[in-house]
């Protein structure tokens, strides 16, 4: 139930400079895809969405509830405009850490039009007095607001339009058991393959106007871990390296010079990821050791590493979680060029 008080518009809420969804430039924003048919990669969720919209596009309904989840910067974000784009809707945007009270939401889903996308970023961050006002609202398309206080109190529902909430989290498993169960689309975005990012790169090229060729795609689309956001941002830097100490084209060349300025190897480590590495195999012996003792002995956020590092540490096998904490492997070893006894071979 929202108290009468509580349900304002709170405008901090929708304000550009409070908002905390994927982080985002200009540089960004201009290389999104607007359609599906734009969309590199993902063919399976894609192709799932795609049947969802149409079948409700013919039945004159708005879209079933949507939940992205997947690791930072696969295009969570780019599929929920795509959605709306496709679906003919508005599309507000926020996220969970802004939407401090019940009535901040109360204030979004009021003003949704019919069949408008309510975007959610980080939603597992939501608190759970704003959840409540939720259930009914994704269910019943209906607001319950309490009017008064004390004995004279008394309730009353607001009838909303129907929308399509669509959520975005790098933690589904944080994500509330109630909450997950009301989304009727749950989809999860997979790291792209080097030959989708290659793609990607070639197409913000053309976009920015930059000659980048098919071995300077493939260098890029090597070392970027998997995700678009981490290939579009080396493509910039590569364009920066190429005007000032090249013709202005990326070639494979140029590309690896790029990289190396980057401190990323050809795996698409980089500094951070080798401290983290070395620090478990030279300062604890391979460990096991425990996730708080690595970023305090390196100075670095435990939730840095955590979310930075381990996932694709763990994808290369280059690391793996225990109950008595984090182990590096015999590929890191291996990798790294460190013999088990501590030496380095070369």
């Amino acid at each position: 139930m929202i108290e009468q008080g509580e349900f304002e518009f709170e405008r901090s809420v929708l304000s550009p400079e409070n908002r905390q969804e994927d982080t985002t430039d200009d540089f960004e924003v201009g290389l999104r895809p607007t359609t599906l048919s734009e969309y590199i990669g993902q063919d399976e969720v894609k192709d799932n969405i795609k049947i969802c919209i149409e079948a409700a596009k013919l039945r004159g309904d708005a879209l079933d509830h949507v939940l992205l989840y997947g690791p930072p910067g696969l295009g969570k974000t780019t599929l929920s405009k795509i959605i709306a784009h496709e679906m003919g809707v508005n599309i507000r945007e926020t996220s969970g850490p802004v939407i401090e009270k019940q009535g901040d939401l109360a204030a979004l889903l009021t003003n949704l039009e019919k069949g408008d996308v309510l975007f959610i970023d980080e939603i597992h961050r939501l608190s759970r007095q704003v959840e409540e006002i939720l259930y009914p609202a994704l269910e019943d398309f209906a607001l319950d607001i309490i009017m008064g206080k004390g004995p004279a109190a008394r309730s009353i529902r607001i009838e909303l339009n129907k929308f399509t909430l669509i959520g975005a989290t790098t933690r589904a498993g944080q994500l509330s058991a109630p909450l997950r169960d009301r989304f009727g689309i749950i989809e999860r975005l997979e790291l792209y393959k080097p030959e989708q990012l290659c793609d990607i790169i070639k197409r913000s090229a053309v976009i920015l106007g930059v000659v980048c060729d098919d071995e300077g795609a493939a260098e890029l689309a090597r070392r970027s871990r998997g995700t678009p956001r981490i290939a579009n941002r080396l493509l910039r830097r590569a364009r920066d390296f190429a005007q000032i100490y090249g013709d202005g084209r990326i070639t494979a060349q140029m590309a690896r010079f790029t990289l190396e300025r980057l401190d990323i190897d050809e795996l698409g480590l980089d500094k951070l990821d080798r401290r983290m590495l070395e620090m478990i195999i030279k300062g604890y012996g391979g460990g096991p050791v425990g996730l708080q003792t690595i970023a305090a002995a390196i100075g670095e956020e435990a939730v840095t590493l955590e979310n930075e590092c381990e996932p694709f540490l763990m994808q290369l096998g280059f690391l793996s979680k225990t109950p008595r904490g984090r182990m590096a492997t015999q590929l890191a070893y291996d990798h790294l060029g460190i013999l088990k006894d501590g030496q380095t071979h070369f």
